[in-house]
């Protein structure tokens, strides 16, 4: 009986330390995605993707009125990821 009161313990110990460790660990790696999003690199990075994106639309036969709303869309797309994740960090920031 006593054994398994020790088992019971060690495996409540070993969550209570995977929990710790994910609850340091996670947070740093948003800041480090968040932080590569929002850096002077990644700005120019996605500036150049969005031409890209635009430059084949057209080049593959899309007219540019429509290019440019698809492109428009590509960028709100990137955008909205990148803010939805800055969101979860400043409101994980905000509970601690």
């Amino acid at each position: 009986m006593e054994e398994k009161r020790d088992h019971r313990s060690k495996d409540a110990q070993e969550v209570a330390e995977i929990f710790e460790t994910l609850a340091t660990k996670v947070p740093e790696m948003i800041n480090g995605i968040v932080g590569s999003l929002f850096s002077p690199d990644s700005a120019a990075n996605m500036g150049k993707a969005v031409a890209e994106f635009r430059k084949a639309l057209i080049e593959g036969g899309i007219s540019e009125e429509e290019a440019t709303q698809m492109t428009r869309e590509y960028l709100g797309t990137l955008t909205n990821w990148s803010g939805a994740m800055r969101d979860a960090v400043s409101s994980r920031r905000h509970r601690e």
